[in-house]
């Protein structure tokens, strides 16, 4: 099964789904977003297919998120802000075959597997 998982080696909950696929015996191509920063288009896409709203989909715990006032933000000011700051995109994502996930808790990376 292909798989990628984009990924935040920081990320305690990242670094698990990715052992995860491992375990599976999935091999995924490892995209570390904050290196490879996500466009606009991509992300609408993977949360689309994750059935997520950039709403959803942002770290509220971020102190970036409280900085730029996101909370009585829109999704399109969200997404914006998602790409100029790739550090607010919920982590990690997940897609395979079956589709995208951000599995939080961990397994929802069963659904897709």
């Amino acid at each position: 099964m292909d798989a990628t998982i984009y990924h935040n080696p920081k990320c305690s909950t990242s670094r698990k789904a990715l052992q995860a696929l491992r375990d599976a015996g999935i091999e995924p191509t490892v995209v570390k977003y904050l290196d490879e920063p996500y466009s606009r288009e991509q992300l609408v896409e993977l949360f689309a297919d994750a059935g997520v709203t950039p709403t959803q989909a942002v770290r509220t715990r971020e102190a970036l998120y409280k900085e730029l006032d996101l909370a009585s933000a829109t999704d399109d000011q969200i997404l914006d802000a998602m790409v100029e700051h790739p550090i607010l995109v919920e982590r990690p994502i997940v897609v395979t075959a079956k589709g995208a996930r951000i599995p939080r808790p961990i397994d929802k990376l069963d659904e897709i597997l």
